[in-house]
Formats: structure tokens, C-alpha cells, sequence
């Protein structure tokens, strides 16, 4: 008995391997998916909006009044609020971005000082609007863009002397082209939106500037020397393909 069931398990022990060849094999486990990072390419054409503050600094020089010259009237400096929008189009080679932008606000950038030619009277500049034509030059990492820009720069503005019980003396606008640099740094935090910062400085020089005058002058006139600074948020959409694959 012993011997026969000593036999039954070697038989069974050889046809083990035979049996378990024949049973259906476990597919292996699926392949763990493959995770494409993205490049975002800041190639494209884009709008968007912008607001945030921005300061005038106008120096009054020498005032001629009915051919009297008086003293420097000084500086005045007064910030306030902007708000515009912009576009543009970008070129991105590599990690270098180039690019030309358009950009126009309304501003609210109102001074005062003493006049010396009128005593008692107030001397007013206010900047009612800007406009910035620029080239972009910047370094992309990514999603991440910090660029530096210059141009041209327009800025609309009205100055006055206004005496003390309201009445306007002499009043001028000026329409004055200027020069612009400035640095930003923008983030797309879709494929198609992004948000930044921006600082630009405006030099828009002297300009000589020649007053209407009420009844106590018939002629008026001031060189006027003014820079304005602003600090802005931007918001911009850029259209076309957002995103480049990464293999």
C-alpha cells in the first residue's frame, strides 16, 4: 500500500508542470502611463486689459506774460489712477521672446503748485490719456516670461492757472510725443491666459506751450518738462496654439 501511494505521488508530481502549461496564462500587468510634459510658446497675437497707477512730474519753467518774463514756477508731482488695454504679437525662438505692443489708457494724474507769474493763483497739469509704442525683448521659462521693452510714448494733457475764487487765467493742451522703457514679467497660467506686472517710465521732455488768456493778459507762454511713471496689471489673451508637446 505503501509503495502505491509513494507512486501516485510522483506521477502527480510530473504532471504538474504538463497541467499547469496548459492552463490560460495572466496577461501582464497594463503599462504605467505616460506623462507628456508641455512647452508653452509664447508665439501669437494678443489683447488684453490693464489698470493701476500711475505719477506726473511736471516742472513749469520761465512764464511770459504780455512779454514779462517771471521766475521758474517749479515742480509739481500727483498720482492717480490709469486704465487701458493693449496687443501685440510675439515671437519666441528658443527660450528669446521678441515683440511689438500697442498700448493706450485713460489716466486721472493731476498736480498744483503756487503760480509766481499770477500771485494767489494755483498752476495746474493734469494728464488725461497715454499712449506707448513699443519693441519687447525677454527670456521664456516655460510658462514664465520676464521681458524688457522701449519706444515711443504720446500723452494728452491740459495745464492751467487758477486763481483763487475758481476763474480760470490761462489755460493750454498739448498732445506731446516722448520716449518710453520699461520691464515686466508676465505668467501664463492657462494655455491661453495670462496675468502680469509691468513698470514703465515716460520721458516726454520740454515742450514749449502757448496759453489762452482771459482778459488780464493777452498773450502767455511756458516751457513745460514732464516725466510720468506707472505700475500697471495686465491681463492678456494670446490666440493660436498654446502649447507645443515635449517628447
Amino acid at each position: 500500500m505503501k509503495k502505491i501511494l509513494l507512486g501516485t505521488i510522483g506521477l502527480a508530481a510530473l504532471a504538474a508542470p504538463a497541467f499547469a502549461a496548459d492552463l490560460p496564462q495572466r496577461p501582464p500587468p497594463p503599462a504605467a502611463p505616460v506623462v507628456v510634459p508641455y512647452v508653452y510658446d509664447w508665439t501669437g497675437f494678443y489683447l488684453g486689459a490693464n489698470g493701476g497707477y500711475g505719477s506726473n512730474r511736471a516742472c513749469w519753467g520761465d512764464f511770459t506774460v504780455n512779454g514779462v518774463l517771471f521766475n521758474t514756477e517749479g515742480c509739481n508731482s500727483k498720482s492717480g489712477g490709469v486704465f487701458g488695454g493693449q496687443g501685440g504679437y510675439r515671437w519666441q525662438v528658443g527660450g528669446a521672446v521678441l515683440g511689438v505692443e500697442v498700448q493706450g489708457d485713460w489716466a486721472s494724474l493731476r498736480a498744483s503748485i503756487p503760480s509766481i507769474a499770477f500771485p494767489g493763483a494755483t498752476d495746474y497739469s493734469k494728464v488725461t490719456s497715454v499712449g506707448l509704442f513699443t519693441g519687447q525683448i525677454g527670456y521664456a521659462w516655460n510658462a514664465a516670461l520676464l521681458y524688457l521693452k522701449g519706444g515711443g510714448a504720446w500723452a494728452n494733457n491740459n495745464f492751467s492757472v487758477v486763481s483763487a475764487g475758481g476763474i480760470g487765467i490761462v489755460n493750454a493742451s498739448s498732445n506731446r510725443l516722448g520716449a518710453s522703457v520699461g520691464v515686466g514679467f508676465e505668467y501664463l497660467f492657462t494655455p491661453n491666459w495670462s496675468a502680469g506686472i509691468e513698470y514703465d517710465h515716460l520721458m516726454m521732455g520740454n515742450a514749449n506751450n502757448s496759453f489762452s488768456c482771459s482778459a488780464i493778459c493777452a498773450t502767455a507762454a511756458n516751457t513745460i518738462s514732464q516725466n510720468i511713471d506707472m505700475v500697471t496689471v495686465r491681463v492678456n489673451y494670446k490666440f493660436g496654439g498654446p502649447v507645443v508637446a515635449r517628447y
